[in-house]
């Protein structure tokens, strides 16, 4: 796990705090902050796996070239 993936988790659990919040005392701007923290969180957490992904295909491809 990578920092953009546990930034991100974060973010969107803030935003869903945030969303509910803004339910509770019917406040629409935070709700909709919240949903935009969301989207965000949800976005760096995306962008974290995709680092994961290149990383380990680096690894496989070193790991593959060291065995010749």
């Amino acid at each position: 796990m990578n920092k953009n993936q546990v930034h991100g988790a974060v973010k969107d659990l803030a935003g869903k705090v945030q969303e509910e919040a803004g339910k509770l005392v019917g406040n629409k701007t935070q709700q909709a902050k919240g949903l935009q923290k969301q989207v965000s969180g949800k976005a760096e957490v995306h962008l974290g796996n995709a680092k994961e992904a290149v990383k380990d295909a680096v690894d496989n491809v070193k790991a593959a070239a060291g065995k010749r």
